[in-house]
């Protein structure tokens, strides 16, 4: 890919969020520019779904944690529910340069992965590392040395002896990726089950 030097390498803007008891930490690849941010924290896109898909499985509102008058998320509250449910954030690239200028994965340079090791070290109740989307995955899969699973799959992971971690593809949750709400939720309703981190049933989930 060829690079385009008139967009400067970015920083990721936020520092890990790890909830001391986190069963799954999230990771997704990197934030959007600032000015599509409706809060000051991970997937503040008003129309990334992230945050409606964890409503809609722990709330039962897709909408719940949104604010459509101000178009954004309620940051207090999202945060005491990561806590409450064990759920930490991060993503998989620490630098990174948008090579067209936008959010789009397919155009982001990795130039700094951020360590998935160090991070689960951190967590001694993490269980899973979550991927959300298909560069996300692939970044993973290049700095843990596994192999990306096919999506709504895993893939195990030892980051050091004794310790297993299962390594999930979920599907994207940009609209851009073109499944239903109510289907990417089925998919991560899984993954909580797996760790213990109870989900509201949606019609038609066993």
């Amino acid at each position: 890919m060829q690079t385009d030097e008139k967009y400067e390498i970015e920083t990721h803007p936020w520092e890990p969020w790890l909830p001391a008891d986190a069963k799954v930490l999230f990771m997704g690849t990197f934030p959007p520019g600032t000015h599509r941010w409706s809060m000051d924290f991970y997937y503040p896109n008003p129309i990334n779904d992230f945050w409606r898909i964890c409503s809609l499985l722990f709330i039962g509102e897709k909408e719940a944690l949104y604010d459509r008058a101000t178009r954004s998320f309620n940051l207090d509250a999202i945060k005491a529910m990561t806590i409450e449910r064990g759920i930490a954030m991060s993503d998989t690239v620490k630098r990174a340069r948008r090579l067209k200028g936008n959010a789009a994965d397919k155009f982001l340079e990795v130039i700094e992965g951020n360590d998935p090791t160090d991070l689960v070290a951190r967590l001694p109740h993490c269980q899973a590392v979550a991927t959300t989307g298909e560069k996300a995955a692939e970044v993973i899969a290049s700095l843990t040395g596994t192999e990306a699973p096919k999506m709504g799959e895993w893939t195990m992971w030892s980051p050091v002896p004794g310790r297993n971690i299962a390594i999930w593809r979920m599907p994207s949750t940009s609209r851009a990726y073109p499944m239903k709400i109510e289907k990417k939720a089925a998919y991560y309703a899984r993954l909580f089950e797996s760790v213990g981190i109870p989900t509201i049933k949606l019609p038609g989930q066993p």
